[in-house]
């Protein structure tokens, strides 16, 4: 039996993420001042930096974002509340190994291009992902329905 602390921590990260998804789809005017204070140190970095087009096109990109979060998130839900819950092997996989992929796949390419403090961001994620899954990992069995 999975312990409850682990499984709720999980549904708040997931529900967490949907919300960060779903605010990046609708707000994403106020998103870019956010990633633009967390990057530049100034909420009208960005805004300043590139014309209007640019901004709009940064606008449509971090509404996708939020939208693949969103969808990201909701398969994440049902996995939990399915599998995960069950304590079947796969249930845990098919939460660690997207968080592990998308993690090391940001961080690197948010490493590469020099924006260290997206990596921040995403160890401060990954955490709330990675406490938890790494305390559950010995309830799970691959001989498990």
């Amino acid at each position: 039996m999975i312990p409850k602390i682990w499984y709720r921590w999980l549904h708040m990260a997931v529900f967490g993420l949907m919300l960060f998804g779903l605010s990046m789809l609708l707000l994403p005017d106020l998103f870019r001042q956010l990633f633009s204070l967390v990057i530049y140190s100034e909420p009208g970095a960005i805004e300043a930096m590139f014309g209007t087009g640019a901004n709009a096109y940064i606008a449509l990109a971090h509404g996708v974002l939020g939208a693949v979060m969103l969808g990201w998130s909701t398969v994440m839900l049902l996995v939990l509340r399915g599998p995960f819950k069950r304590a079947q092997q796969e249930g845990w996989m098919l939460m660690a190994i997207p968080v592990a992929v998308w993690f090391v796949a940001d961080t690197a390419f948010s490493l590469w291009t020099g924006f260290w403090q997206n990596a921040v961001l995403n160890m401060v994620i990954a955490v709330l992902f990675a406490a938890p899954l790494a305390a559950t990992r010995r309830h799970f069995r691959a001989d498990r329905s």
